[in-house]
């Protein structure tokens, strides 16, 4: 165990497939084939780059290739998953089978007239028609069916594990960024601020950063997603700072901005209205609160500022295996928020030729509100 996950509670996985097979009545399917790679790891504990799960009501076939033929095994153990075959394929050798017959084998147990699931958000069409062509050759009584956000939706509430390691990712992208921040003031291009930022993470025990470190200064800062380049960093400019660390695949999300010397009036302004609308949004998030009236908080205080036209995206969103995920945080969603979700709440002012200002927390919906993971301070002033 690494150092980063001394102490935490394990994550229950062992208990996720019979939930998961609980639910395939309800979507009309006999079988669901999983594809989407995180939810294989989800369900199993698997964390190979190539696998296929077949979950059917007698129980499942994890069908991966030789390089896994240790490892998948070892893992499922490890994470207390019985009832699970890994079936190990390849074209030659004499205790591995071709995908196809592991496939079909594993679909026979579903049922001769069995409805088969496929993950419609995830799975490419090529690979629709290959398994639709395998069918049709050797069970053509069966049926693929699209099969919508049934992982995903067991994904929504995250155990005491999930929440241990998210937690801990936040820890270290908090002390990260405190670590470097003040490099900001040396002038360095984004480009090697976000470097900076990333190795730091690494050097407290990150596994990997959650996603592609955002660092964008001055006029770059109007762009939500801008990609950290050479420009560098200047006395005067506001500096938007989104980032975070990846433990045991689990993730945080975090933005802070940064000024650095002291603001314009204008700049102040824009500071003081994005930190208010975050905190409102933040204040909002509780269990059975919808995802529409966090958006509706936060974009109340940038409407009243005059600049509800410049919040060009959804309030927030999940986090977890993936950075982003249900539930989503838009004023769009009909979702409604419970114990156990984590969402991000991160309203954005994006004023072109003069920048942007973003200011994000990742939080955890509990029984009485929420409780903020990422804790940096939200200072934005470097002088």
């Amino acid at each position: 165990m690494s150092d980063a996950l001394a102490g935490m509670p394990a994550c229950d996985v062992a208990g996720r497939l019979p939930r998961l097979v609980a639910s395939l009545a309800a979507a009309a399917c006999d079988a669901l084939v999983v594809t989407n790679l995180r939810n294989v790891r989800y369900l199993t504990g698997f964390r190979g780059s190539a696998g296929m799960l077949i979950v059917h009501g007698a129980g499942a076939v994890l069908c991966t290739d030789a390089r896994y033929e240790t490892q998948a095994p070892e893992e499922l153990a490890a994470a207390g998953v019985v009832g699970v075959a890994v079936d190990i394929t390849a074209e030659s050798g004499d205790h591995a089978r071709p995908a196809q017959r592991v496939f079909l084998d594993a679909v026979a147990a579903a049922g001769p007239a069995a409805r088969i699931g496929l993950e419609a958000s995830s799975i490419s069409w090529a690979e629709q028609r290959r398994l639709a062509g395998w069918l049709a050759e050797a069970i053509p009584d069966a049926a693929l069916v699209a099969a919508d956000a049934l992982v995903e939706t067991l994904r929504l509430v995250k155990d005491a594990g999930e929440v241990a390691r998210i937690e801990a990712a936040a820890v270290i992208a908090d002390a990260a960024f405190a670590a470097v921040r003040r490099r900001l003031l040396d002038g360095p291009t984004e480009a090697e601020f976000g470097v900076e930022l990333d190795l730091e993470m690494r050097r407290r025990g990150a596994a990997e950063r959650s996603f592609e470190t955002i660092v964008a200064s001055g006029p770059n800062g109007a762009s939500p997603h801008a990609r950290p380049g050479d420009r560098q960093v200047r006395r005067g400019d506001l500096v938007v700072v989104d980032f975070g660390a990846m433990v045991d695949g689990y993730r945080s999300d975090m933005t802070r901005t940064v000024m650095v010397g002291e603001p314009t009036a204008e700049q102040a302004r824009l500071l003081d209205v994005v930190t208010r609308a975050q905190a409102a949004g933040a204040a909002a998030v509780g269990p059975a609160v919808g995802c529409a009236a966090v958006d509706a908080a936060c974009r109340a205080v940038i409407a009243e500022a005059g600049w509800g036209d410049r919040f060009v995206h959804g309030t927030g969103h999940g986090v977890g295996l993936d950075i982003h995920e249900a539930p989503w945080v838009n004023g769009r969603s009909a979702a409604t928020l419970a114990p156990g979700h984590v969402v991000t709440v991160e309203p954005g002012v994006y004023l072109p030729g003069l920048g942007g200002v973003r200011v994000e927390d990742t939080l955890l919906v509990t029984e009485t509100g929420a409780r903020p993971l990422t804790r940096a301070p939200k200072d934005p002033i470097l002088a």
